[in-house]
């Protein structure tokens, strides 16, 4: 037999949490309205558009292995890195195109990221507006579809590296990247261990081609 100052406390307990978990419902309805209203009210931001500046691209061409400029109108970002990878993406998408003259698969989405890292002086000191290197990281599907070729190879190197100099005078070298790791070569023939000199990316001349 239960003792009656027991079963008194008991169903007293028992109010007790009905109350209060009605009492934490309520509160998490009106939580929940709270945040729709505020969602509802909030100001609806148009995206932002990067306005069209020129650009140049240094594009690549099969047929005399030489790179030629295309200036092209694009959005392009403030920021450098993204200014960068913007352009560069623009370039691969020229190389993506049906009736490229540099057929290469793959597109802006070949881009994974760019870092523009200052480059300091023979003292060890980093000037304001000093020479930058241009780290390009590419994606490992760009890699495995890129066409296997020492000419095909070199004139994508040489193209991106031509592009970055047109477009970022202080950029005067260029590393690259596969998924983030260093890579021997690009598709078994260019080189991806050594730093490219922006200055020296021109396509080579018709009797300099190996």
């Amino acid at each position: 037999m239960i003792p009656r100052h027991q079963t008194v406390l008991f169903i007293l307990l028992l109010v007790a949490s009905v109350l209060m978990g009605g009492l934490l419902w309520n509160q998490l309805r009106l939580a929940h309205r709270r945040l729709l209203q505020g969602q509802d009210s909030a100001p609806t931001q148009a995206p932002q558009v990067a306005p069209a500046e020129q650009a140049t691209l240094m594009a690549a061409n099969d047929a005399d292995n030489t790179v030629e400029p295309r200036i092209l109108s694009l959005p392009l970002p403030q920021n450098p890195e993204a200014r960068a990878r913007a352009v560069l993406g623009k370039l691969l998408d020229l190389y993506a195109a049906p009736d490229a003259a540099h057929p290469v698969p793959g597109g802006a989405g070949s881009i994974a990221q760019v870092f523009l890292v200052p480059i300091a002086d023979a003292g060890g000191k980093l000037a304001p507006e000093g020479p930058e290197l241009a780290v390009v990281n590419l994606t490992g599907a760009f890699a495995a579809g890129h066409p296997s070729g020492l000419e095909t190879e070199t004139l994508t190197v040489l193209s991106v590296c031509a592009t970055l100099n047109a477009n970022f005078p202080r950029v005067t070298q260029v590393r690259f990247l596969v998924d983030g790791q260093p890579r021997a070569t690009l598709a078994g023939h260019a080189d991806l261990t050594r730093t490219y000199l922006t200055a020296e990316s021109a396509a080579p001349a018709a009797g300099d081609r190996p």
